[in-house]
């Protein structure tokens, strides 16, 4: 048998063995160098280009995963978050025009001796603002409050469609209410010859009385600026929170005369 041993030299490739078909001679066995053919070379060479192209490949499908990965990240940072506030300023100028406690006796003076003239019952002149307040804070403004939270959280078209239509009755009917009762919590302090606009109380209640003012204007910006929809409920919430405290406040004014 002839065995044919191919050279390691050619492109770095180890010995390979030949072993060409035997043919029954006579003629003794002879063992013959003999070199890599230029067709084995051209068989073997494409299997190494196929190698390199899969792995370019891998490369690039890796390199693309890469850059999704990183245009994910990139739209994460570019995302904003814009935040709405307000300047108190314009609240504290419109507080400086506001007249004072002395204006304010006396333009309250005629209807506080009328009332004056009634004899009603102290408890009544001393509780009844408190009482009528309450009323308004908790059944109006509460269940106001909730309507609008059902309004941003409801999934329930018609429950939703209700709510719009009682939330802003309600608010609007609560606003009414407070702007009278502070007239009448005025009265009750006129008649039972006491300080005005000196207490806490007071003060909460005229801040109270002017964030609802802005909180009834918002409604009527939604459609342009639909971002002021949240604004709204944070500012409604607050107001609630205020007045809860307002209310606090009152009665331990009332507990402490």
């Amino acid at each position: 048998m002839a065995m044919v041993i191919a050279s390691s030299s050619v492109v770095g490739l180890r010995p390979m063995l030949f072993s060409p078909p035997s043919f029954h001679s006579s003629q003794p066995h002879v063992h013959l160098p003999t070199t890599l053919s230029s067709h084995s070379f051209a068989t073997t060479t494409p299997l190494l280009r196929h190698k390199c192209f899969v792995t370019k490949d891998e490369f690039s499908i890796i390199h693309n995963e890469g850059e999704a990965e990183g245009g994910e990240e990139e739209l994460e940072e570019k995302s904003e978050t814009i935040l709405h506030s307000f300047s108190p300023l314009p609240l504290l100028f419109a507080a400086a025009l506001l007249p004072g406690a002395g204006a304010v006796s006396s333009t309250f003076g005629p209807f506080v001796e009328l009332v004056k003239s009634w004899n009603l019952p102290d408890w009544l002149v001393h509780w009844g603002h408190p009482g009528n307040m309450a009323v308004v804070l908790f059944a109006m403004g509460g269940y106001g409050t909730y309507l609008g939270f059902r309004i941003k959280y409801s999934d329930d078209v018609e429950e939703k469609a209700k709510a719009k239509d009682l939330h802003p009755k309600l608010l609007a009917g609560m606003f009414f209410f407070f702007a009278l009762g502070a007239t009448g919590g005025v009265t009750s302090l006129l008649t039972s010859d006491k300080p005005i606009f000196e207490s806490p109380h007071a003060v909460t209640g005229a801040i109270g009385l002017a964030l609802l003012t802005i909180q009834t204007i918002l409604p009527s910006l939604f459609e342009g600026n639909p971002g002021l929809r949240n604004v709204h409920g944070i500012l409604g919430s607050g107001i609630m929170t205020l007045f809860l405290i307002h209310a606090a406040l009152g009665l331990q004014l009332g507990l402490s005369s």
